[in-house]
């Protein structure tokens, strides 16, 4: 995965008909950059414009070809690298921006909760401002004559978060990457819905995933597998780590992630937390009192 270093701002052919385009906003937390893609021949859909950065913007203007229009604004969520640039690309083209809904649409109750109280943190780059012009739910279909996109909910690394089919292509946004794990962090990330969600894909047989970030996925039911397996082994690292005693979400992440650079063990105490909260949905751990992002947690 680390092989995948695209220039930034120039078109990629991937499969037929789509275009990937590397957005210039490297970090700890996108890799590389926010892959952008153009879907169809001429009247084309754009799926996660990406962040707001007028060099981006430039270069999926110049993309187009002789002939060729933007004509739908698909966005997977409502995360800073995935959607703000949308209105912009919307202004430029006069194509709608279609999505799921706001940055808090697709909350699990458990989460809407959480939201409601003020007590939990979270909020890490989102597009608060983000409002698409047209809603799409599960089962949805998006079209123009030369392709078809379908609208998969797939909510856990965010509330809003969908993912779209084209055949046995399916463009997973956040929820499946190569190059890492997707990060759960409550209130937007729900590790019960993350879970059911890989489930649902899984459900499906697909050739390739094109990830918001990272190379294609050749191996989509491999990945989801160990994805699950992945997050299986957390669950069971938690409680082992619990039977020392009581511990908040970050004394937990510190014994658990230990070779974690100390700039990604915040994200890694969003996901123990985002675990906690799934392990007392099923019964197996207790909050010491309010639910919060400082809240002890004991084994029951």
């Amino acid at each position: 995965m680390l092989a995948f270093n695209p220039e930034p701002g120039v078109a990629e052919v991937v499969e037929p008909n789509v275009r990937r385009i590397l957005a210039p906003n490297p970090s700890p937390m996108t890799f590389r950059g926010t892959n952008t893609y153009l879907v169809g021949e001429t009247e084309l859909a754009v799926i996660d414009p990406g962040p707001d950065n007028a060099q981006h913007l430039e270069a999926i203007l110049a993309a187009l070809e002789p002939g060729q229009s933007i004509t739908h604004i698909c966005v997977t969520h409502a995360h800073l690298d995935h959607s703000p640039l949308a209105r912009a690309l919307s202004d430029h083209t006069g194509a709608p921006i279609l999505a799921f809904g706001g940055p808090e649409s697709g909350r699990s109750s458990v989460m809407q909760a959480l939201a409601q109280t003020g007590l939990v943190g979270g909020g890490e780059g989102v597009d608060k401002t983000f409002a698409p012009d047209v809603l799409v739910k599960d089962g949805d279909v998006i079209q123009e004559p030369d392709w078809k996109l379908e609208v998969i909910h797939t909510p856990g690394h965010f509330g809003n978060h969908i993912s779209f089919a084209l055949g046995d292509i399916c463009f997973v946004g956040d929820h499946v990457m190569g190059w890492a794990s997707s990060l759960v962090s409550p209130p937007d990330g729900d590790l019960t819905d993350f879970m059911a969600s890989c489930e649902k894909l899984r459900a499906r047989s697909w050739r390739v995933f094109h990830a918001g970030h990272g190379a294609p996925i050749e191996n989509p039911s491999e990945r989801l597998k160990w994805l699950m397996d992945h997050r299986r082994a957390r669950e069971t690292d938690i409680l082992e780590a619990l039977k020392g005693g009581s511990r908040t979400a970050e004394a937990l992440a510190a014994l658990i992630y230990k070779d974690t650079p100390a700039e990604l063990l915040p994200a890694a105490t969003r996901n123990v937390f985002a675990h906690l909260i799934d392990l007392q949905g099923k019964s197996l751990v207790e909050a010491l009192g309010d639910l919060r992002a400082d809240t002890v947690f004991r084994r029951l």
